[in-house]
C-alpha cells in the first residue's frame, strides 16, 4: 500500500518545483498563464483560497463556527473584505483564521502538485503570494521567481481591478514582504512594468532555466 503523501518534500526531486511570489499586483498571474503555456503545470494558492471560502467551500463551515454567520455573504461565500479588516485589526483573529484555512490549502496544493507530476508536467510552478511571509515555503522549492514593478504601479493596477482606495491598498501591501525583502530571496526577478513582450521575453528566460535544471 502506497504511503500517503502528507507534504511537497515527499514529492521532491522527480520534477524541478519554481515558487512564484511578488507584491499584490506585481503581475504574478500573467507569467503564470505564460509559464503554462509553455508547458508548465501552475498551481495558484490563492485561487485554491478562493475555491475554498467559496459558496459550498470547505472553509466556510469552520469559519462560520469560529468567527460567526456575519462573516458569511449572502450567497454562502465568505466575506472577504470584512474578514480582511477584522484579521489586519487582530492578530489573534488572523491566526484561527489560518488554522482553518492553511491545512486545506496545503491540502489541495499537494493533491494538484501530485496531478501535475502524473500528466509528466516538465516542472511544478507554486504561485504564493505570501511565499516570503509564511516562513515554510523555501524548502519545499528549487527556483524562486520574484515578479516585480515599482510600487506605484502596483497601488495603480490593484486600484483599477478592484474597489479599493489608495489607502486600502497601501494597507495590504503594509501586511506584505518588503520590496527589497521579495527581491533578496530571488533566484530570478521578472520585471513586469507593463510590457508584455517584454515580459513574454523574460518568462521564456525562465522557462528555459526550469527545463536546464
Amino acid at each position: 500500500m502506497d504511503k500517503p503523501i502528507r507534504s511537497l518534500l515527499d514529492l521532491k526531486g522527480k520534477v524541478p518545483f519554481l515558487g512564484l511570489t511578488g507584491g499584490i499586483g506585481s503581475g504574478k498571474s500573467s507569467v503564470a498563464t505564460f509559464l503554462a503555456k509553455r508547458g508548465a503545470w501552475v498551481i495558484d494558492t490563492d485561487h485554491i483560497a478562493h475555491q475554498i471560502c467559496a459558496s459550498g467551500g470547505v472553509a466556510i463551515d469552520p469559519i462560520k463556527r469560529e468567527f460567526g454567520s456575519e462573516f458569511i455573504l449572502p450567497d454562502g461565500s465568505l466575506n472577504r473584505a470584512k474578514m480582511r479588516e477584522h484579521a489586519f485589526k487582530d492578530t489573534e483573529s488572523k491566526r484561527k483564521l489560518e488554522a482553518i484555512t492553511h491545512p486545506l490549502i496545503r491540502q489541495e496544493t499537494i493533491l494538484q502538485a501530485e496531478n501535475g507530476l502524473k500528466n509528466h508536467a516538465p516542472y511544478l510552478v507554486f504561485v504564493v503570494p505570501l511565499l516570503l511571509e509564511s516562513g515554510t515555503w523555501t524548502e519545499n522549492l528549487d527556483h524562486i521567481a520574484v515578479v516585480d514593478c515599482e510600487e506605484e504601479v502596483q497601488i495603480e493596477r490593484v486600484m483599477e481591478r478592484s474597489q479599493l482606495d489608495r489607502q486600502g491598498v497601501l494597507a495590504i501591501m503594509a501586511h506584505q514582504a518588503s520590496r527589497a525583502e521579495r527581491l533578496a530571496i530571488a533566484d530570478t526577478v521578472i520585471y513586469n512594468q507593463g510590457d508584455l513582450v517584454s515580459l513574454e521575453i523574460e518568462v521564456d528566460r525562465l522557462h528555459q532555466k526550469m527545463l536546464d535544471l
